[in-house]
């Protein structure tokens, strides 16, 4: 029987068990050599640095550190870095490129829970749910034709911002429902859209046409604050802003300014910063419906990053 690879986990530690139950580990170490109580959350860590000089492989998560020259130059051994979760732009840098090392990631499995977490707000949103709700609770009572008129998703548009693995989930799951997407991301051209199945649209356009906003960008230097005041001031009166990507895509000083004014609502399952400090006036706000990231919408799934 051949010798197992030597592996090691490199993320936060308290995401091992919920990425690889007790079965996900059996098989796992039925592949490689790995101890799972060694987890590098800093690779300077004593321990750690010792383990580098043999490892061949690292299995990497949400968390991970970066993976600079330097320790990659005490990783003489490393042949592959296997990523159970969605991007590796948070901790891969052009040394690890550059010195041919495979990586692989987990986004196809990661990007269905989010992409199924935004479908459920979208369509909640498009139905005004959160504010009915609250209408409701406070005068126990259900005036018909008080609610119902522009009530409901027929016709609704959502503007999609990046057509990322989970922009695109999103694309397909919203094809049976009678919506109409639109799509704004600079690296899609038209023949691209067309293939996708949406209109490609200019991002200032798509937030002026837009009922519904969701945002499915990568966090770069390039998008920090995508949606700004200026942004958000071209988003129509009573539209939705959705975020299940980077809280930090959103200026949220000038968002809690457009939800105090009542003009806007929004659905964050990203802040920023993260988590939301507790005297933050998104808690309060009618027209602001937060829930806490990664937990609302992947533990479940979390397994699913981690099998093949």
């Amino acid at each position: 029987m051949p010798e197992r690879p030597l592996a090691m986990f490199a993320m936060t530690a308290e995401n091992v068990p919920w990425i690889f139950p007790p079965e996900v580990l059996a098989r796992l170490r039925a592949c490689v050599d790995i101890d799972p109580g060694l987890v590098a959350e800093d690779f300077t860590a004593p321990r750690v640095r010792e383990a580098l000089a043999g490892v061949e492989i690292l299995i990497t998560g949400w968390g991970c550190p970066r993976l600079d020259a330097a320790v990659l130059d005490a990783a003489p051994e490393l042949r592959a870095v296997l990523h159970a979760a969605g991007s590796v732009k948070g901790f891969a840098t052009p040394a690890l490129w550059e010195r041919g090392i495979a990586v692989s990631s987990a986004a196809g499995a990661n990007a269905l829970p989010v992409a199924e977490y935004a479908l459920a707000m979208i369509l909640l949103a498009g139905k005004d749910l959160f504010a009915h709700r609250d209408r409701f609770r406070t005068d126990r009572a259900f005036p018909m034709g008080d609610i119902l008129p522009g009530v409901g998703n027929f016709g609704r548009r959502v503007g999609i911002v990046g057509a990322s693995r989970i922009g695109r989930r999103l694309i397909e799951l919203l094809r049976p429902f009678d919506l109409r997407p639109s799509l704004a991301d600079p690296y899609v051209d038209a023949a691209e859209a067309a293939r996708l199945g949406v209109p490609l649209l200019p991002l200032d356009d798509l937030l002026r046409s837009s009922d519904i906003v969701t945002l499915h960008a990568p966090l770069t230097p390039e998008t920090r604050r995508l949606i700004g005041r200026r942004e958000l001031a071209l988003m129509p009166d009573g539209s939705f802003l959705v975020n299940t990507a980077r809280g930090a895509l959103v200026d949220h000083e000038a968002l809690v300014d457009e939800l105090r004014a009542g003009r806007l609502s929004a659905v964050l399952d990203v802040t920023e910063p993260e988590p939301l400090p507790a005297g933050s006036p998104l808690f309060d706000l009618p027209n602001a419906f937060v829930t806490p990231t990664w937990r609302a919408r992947r533990a479940t799934r979390w397994p699913a990053s981690a099998s093949p």
